[in-house]
């Protein structure tokens, strides 16, 4: 199974502190990426999540906070395979907003995905496939 995959599903589950405190974990992956300012656990994580983990990996990552930046990477998937990137859009097919993370698989309708600032916390959720935005893959670099 792909590394990136495995790493991440070590630690599901991992959530948001509900309140005026926040998850260490979250805010040290903000941190270990660059995001040394973002001290709490509501800022939308989901693309951190991933950067911080293909950081930690070797992995090509986007960089950025936004979930559409994962749109940039250089490899193009069509059909998804276990551990692709999958990007959706949020509220709105043409605004800025997204979200990024894993494919595990689909159904129907629906695609599911394995990331982070799903439901508060890192888990495998489901979300109608017409809100896919694209596909990626991510290469280990020389780090």
């Amino acid at each position: 199974m792909e590394p990136l995959l495995l790493e991440i599903l070590k630690y599901y589950g991992l959530k948001e502190i509900f309140g005026s405190k926040h998850n260490p974990e979250i805010v040290k992956m903000f941190h270990d990426i660059g995001y040394n300012w973002i001290n709490d656990d509501e800022t939308a994580w989901c693309s951190a999540a991933l950067n911080y983990f293909c950081h930690k990996l070797g992995y090509e990552r986007s960089g950025k906070l936004d979930a559409r930046s994962w749109l940039n990477m250089t490899i193009k998937v069509t059909k998804p395979e276990m551990g692709d990137i999958v990007i959706l859009w949020r509220d709105n097919p043409n605004s800025w907003q997204g979200h990024v993370g894993l494919y595990i698989s689909d159904d129907k309708d629906k695609i599911y995905i394995l990331g982070g600032n799903q439901d508060n916390m890192i888990s495998i959720r489901s979300y109608y496939k017409s809100r896919v935005l694209g596909y990626r893959k991510t290469e280990l670099i020389d780090i």
